[in-house]
């Protein structure tokens, strides 16, 4: 990435930007992190943070977010996060607690499924050995362990199912 020092580009990695550098991004490149335009103007495609399909117009003074993209206009950037603290690290990281983590609903469905589970299964294995010892024929006793697990399977789908 060019960092503006001194008046002249300088090519360095991104990992060692820092807050307040002033970096140029090119039409075509990545902005590289959050800042605010400070000089030029160019459109921005941010469709991968927005999913906006139309380039958003930039000047100077506006914010912008990183790894979106420079359509057209070179860009003076002033860098105002970088690294874990930008915008798109910011989403990542909520989507990753959003994945990770369960709702109260969850937990309890998950708990009452760790009981029901064994219960039914339990119950169709009683089935089939009640309707054997009533002298009944094995594709009898099978037909009512069935039944059974038919019976409870839209249970144990409500159960599994997740609710706000």
């Amino acid at each position: 990435m060019r960092v503006l020092r001194d008046g002249a580009e300088e090519l360095i990695p991104s990992d060692e930007l820092r807050v307040g550098d002033l970096f140029s991004v090119r039409p075509g490149e990545k902005i590289a992190t959050d800042g605010v335009v400070v000089d030029g103007a160019s459109a921005l495609d941010q469709s991968l943070l927005t999913g906006e399909s139309a380039p958003v117009e930039v000047t100077a003074g506006d914010e912008i977010a990183g790894a979106t993209i420079n359509t057209y206009g070179r860009l003076v950037v002033r860098a105002t996060r970088v690294g874990t603290e930008t915008t798109l690290a910011q989403i990542a990281r909520l989507v990753e607690q959003a994945q990770n983590g369960k709702a109260p609903a969850q937990r309890l469905a998950d708990r009452v499924s760790a009981v029901f589970v064994p219960v039914v299964i339990a119950i169709a294995l009683a089935t089939v050995a009640g309707w054997l010892a009533t002298g009944a024929s094995a594709s009898a006793a099978f037909t009512a362990a069935v039944a059974v697990l038919i019976i409870a399977c839209p249970c144990a789908l409500g159960l599994a199912t997740p609710r706000h």
